[in-house]
C-alpha cells in the first residue's frame, strides 16, 4: 500500500523545516504508523566515517522508524553550506528533478506508511540552471505542508509560496507558524492575518527555543490530525 506523502517546505532557509519534519515524524508514529524522513538533497555535509553527512538528514534518520540507511533518507550530500545548485556545481554534480524524484519514489517502498520530504532553501530555490525546488515538488505531486518563519515580512513571503505552490499544482495540506526570534511585534495578529488568507489548516504556532529544542518536545505543540488521524 502507498504511503501517505507531503513535502515540506518553508519560506525560507533557516526557518525550521527539518525540526518541524523531525515532529511530525514522531507525530506520526505517535498514530500508530511507521514514518520515513527525506532530505533528497542536503548542502553543509561534513564527512564522518568516509561519507558526508547532514546535521538535519541525521536528524530525520534518527526520528524515523525501520532504521533506514543515511543514503536512503539523503541521497545528494554536498560540502560546502551554500546554495544547493551552486554546491552541486563544484562537486560536478547534476542535479535533475526527475532524478530525485525517482529516489525519494523508491522510499514509497520502504514499507513505511508516511513519507515526508524535506527540501531545501524556499520554494523557488534552484536546481539548475533550469529547474527549482518546486519542480521536485511538482514531480514528486506530494501535498505540502509549508512551515512560516514568523518575522517581518512573513506574509508576503507566506502567501507568495503558497500561491507558487497552487501554481504548481499542488495541494496545501496545512502551515506552521514557527517564530525564528524571541520577539515578534504583533505576532498574534500575523498569524491571524496567516490564518485568514492562506488556503489550509494552521497546525501549530511555535514559541521561540533559544537553546533549541528537541522533536520530541516540539511535537508537544503540533497538531498532526489533519495529517495521520483517519485510517487508509
Amino acid at each position: 500500500m502507498r504511503p501517505r506523502c507531503y513535502f515540506i517546505a518553508g519560506t525560507d532557509t533557516g526557518v525550521g523545516k527539518t525540526r518541524v519534519t523531525a515532529a511530525l515524524l514522531l507525530a506520526a508514529q505517535a498514530y500508530g504508523l511507521r514514518a520515513l524522513g527525506v532530505k533528497p538533497v542536503a548542502a553543509g555535509c561534513v564527512r564522518a566515517n568516509g561519507r558526508l553527512v547532514n546535521e538535519d538528514a541525521l536528524l530525520l534518520q534518527r526520528c524515523s522508524s525501520l532504521s533506514p540507511d543515511y543514503a536512503a533518507v539523503n541521497p545528494v550530500a554536498l560540502e560546502p553550506a551554500i546554495a544547493p545548485h551552486i554546491a552541486a556545481e563544484r562537486a560536478g554534480i547534476a542535479l535533475r528533478a526527475a532524478a530525485l524524484a525517482d529516489q525519494v519514489r523508491a522510499q514509497e517502498a520502504s514499507g513505511a506508511d508516511v513519507l515526508l520530504v524535506e527540501g531545501a532553501g524556499g520554494w523557488l530555490v534552484p536546481l539548475n540552471q533550469t529547474e527549482t525546488m518546486a519542480d521536485l515538488a511538482a514531480a514528486l505531486g506530494y501535498p505540502v505542508v509549508l512551515v512560516v518563519g514568523m518575522r517581518l515580512g512573513c506574509i508576503n513571503h507566506a502567501l507568495l509560496t503558497a500561491k507558487a505552490i497552487r501554481a504548481s499544482g499542488l495541494e496545501l495540506a496545512g502551515w506552521v507558524a514557527n517564530s525564528v526570534a524571541a520577539e515578534m511585534d504583533f505576532l498574534a495578529e500575523n498569524v491571524r492575518t496567516l490564518e485568514q488568507r492562506l488556503p489550509a489548516l494552521r497546525m501549530a504556532t511555535l514559541p521561540f527555543f533559544a537553546d533549541g529544542c528537541t522533536p520530541e518536545q516540539l511535537n508537544t505543540w503540533l497538531d498532526a490530525t489533519s495529517l495521520f488521524g483517519y485510517s487508509s
